[in-house]
């Protein structure tokens, strides 16, 4: 099946050259493109994308905003020169399953739109550290404990798993379920926590200072 990309980027240039990294890979296809993010709603309405992949700095309307518009409907992939804390940690909570630095090797990037395509989520491991210890020093333990409480023993495993980073075939080894099981056990987490998404779930998780 291909894996059909709204693609936003302001520099021409850079914009086509991400164009032919992606289409490079027989299974991906850009379907739309635009210079900014102000047409981003009516671009994935009118095309349907599968994944979104989205510069931060852009005119008119910036990379965050269209995440915080589309991220609960569509995965997004946020794509910037920029690390900084204050755009990772907006945009994860605008609900991104990706974000990833312009220096990310092409096969790297193509693979993230694979993961996030299929209900995984994907961070630029330069970034991965500095976050996750961002996260082990944020002083919202308990409130985030108590988000978790609804949640079944099995679902606080499956939930876990996920914030390790496991895909659902290493949960399901890991704790000898099937992948349809887990895949249920994830809807009814993230209906549960009203999570738009895996990495959503994951900073819950590290808030709550379980991982």
């Amino acid at each position: 099946m291909t894996i059909r990309v709204l693609l936003l980027e302001d520099e021409e240039l850079v914009r086509s050259g991400i164009r032919m990294i992606l289409e490079s890979a027989s299974d991906i296809e850009v379907i739309a493109e635009a210079a900014d993010g102000s047409r981003a709603v009516e671009l994935a309405e009118t095309h349907h994308p599968d994944v979104v992949l989205t510069d931060i700095q852009m005119p008119h309307v910036d990379g965050l905003s269209v995440t915080e518009r589309l991220a609960r409907r569509i995965p997004v992939v946020v794509l910037t020169t920029f690390d900084l804390d204050e755009y990772v940690h907006t945009a994860l909570r605008h609900g991104a399953a990706g974000f990833l630095l312009k220096d990310t090797p092409p096969l790297d990037l193509v693979n993230a739109v694979r993961v996030v395509a299929r209900g995984e989520a994907m961070i630029s491991p330069r970034i991965t550290k500095r976050l996750l210890s961002t996260f082990a020093a944020d002083p919202v333990r308990e409130p985030a404990r108590a988000r978790l409480t609804p949640l079944t023993p099995r679902e606080h495993d499956v939930t876990l798993a996920i914030a390790r980073g496991l895909s659902n075939a290493e949960i399901a080894r890991s704790l000898d379920l099937s992948e349809s099981t887990v895949k249920v056990h994830i809807g009814r987490i993230m209906a549960k926590l009203d999570a738009t998404n895996r990495t959503q779930v994951a900073i819950l998780v590290h808030d709550a200072g379980l991982v």
